[in-house]
């Protein structure tokens, strides 16, 4: 199977990124890949709460969802939409929500972000997620083109539980769209993913923001790049660098069987006694 990650600068204005990852989306149909990835926020990364108030909608007014939802039932892709920023009825926090669409057009699945990036990774970098979004309550697994998916989203990627739990119930690949800090996608983005995959024996695919964000209000952000796709031994297949752009690469599913039967550790129960 041919996957595609689209890696891309998202500004603060949800048509604006419509148009441009849209773009990409026929780009990445166009070279052959039947399952199409884009990455965490795709319809707005902002700092302001204020502006997220003005341009965020609800889920059934979201630009960004109805325009991808179309693109992915005329080019008849399977499309990960990363996540999306949303209002919810009667909260006045927002969602953090990963939408998996099929060929037709339909939203065959949805998951909201469990783990809040809530940390000081500097002095001058601070992040409480948490003040704006609502964490998500339940583990999501998924049938995808020829395979079940765990859907997961950036900081979920510190949280281990989260994908043995996904791959003991028939992951075969593991999404971990992200806009990943810039502090610390040096050392840990790429150690992270591959451990991720390394323990479960799973393809994960990673779609990244990347560079320096163009914003209306708020401070400025920046995201480490470097979509990367792994294999479930732990190699990198596709590093998208630094620079926006689609990647693909070839995936093989038999690769996680016998990923498996070499290092059959998803079947070992949890052998040790909890610290006294």
């Amino acid at each position: 199977m041919k996957v595609a990650l689209i890696q891309v600068t998202s500004s603060d204005a949800p048509v604006d990124n419509l148009e441009r990852v849209g773009a990409m989306v026929r780009e990445a149909a166009a070279a052959g890949a039947e399952f199409v990835l884009t990455p965490e926020v795709t319809n707005c990364l902002s700092a302001s709460r204020t502006h997220q108030n003005s341009v965020l909608t609800f889920e059934d007014e979201d630009v960004v969802l109805a325009g991808l939802r179309e693109l992915a039932k005329e080019l008849r892709v399977w499309l990960l939409i990363g996540s999306l920023a949303l209002k919810i009825s009667g909260e006045e926090k927002f969602v953090n929500r990963s939408f998996l669409i099929g060929p037709d057009g339909a939203v065959r699945a949805w998951y909201d972000k469990i783990n809040m990036f809530d940390v000081q990774v500097s002095e001058t970098e601070t992040y409480r997620e948490s003040d704006g979004y609502i964490a998500g309550r339940r583990a999501v697994l998924a049938d995808g083109p020829g395979a079940k998916i765990g859907l997961t989203i950036c900081y979920d990627v510190r949280f281990p539980g989260l994908y043995r739990s996904l791959a003991q119930a028939d992951a075969s690949i593991l999404t971990v769209p992200a806009a990943f800090s810039y502090e610390t996608g040096p050392a840990h983005w790429e150690p992270l993913l591959r451990a991720r995959a390394i323990e479960t024996g799973c393809f994960v695919l990673a779609p990244a923001q990347t560079g320096t964000h163009p914003t209306s209000r708020g401070r400025q952000r920046k995201t480490h790049g470097h979509s990367l796709v792994v294999d479930p031994w732990g190699a990198v297949i596709a590093d998208g660098g630094t620079e926006e752009g689609v990647v693909l690469a070839d995936i093989d599913l038999a690769q996680v069987d016998s990923a498996r039967r070499r290092i059959p550790s998803l079947l070992t129960e949890n052998p040790y006694n909890p610290p006294e």
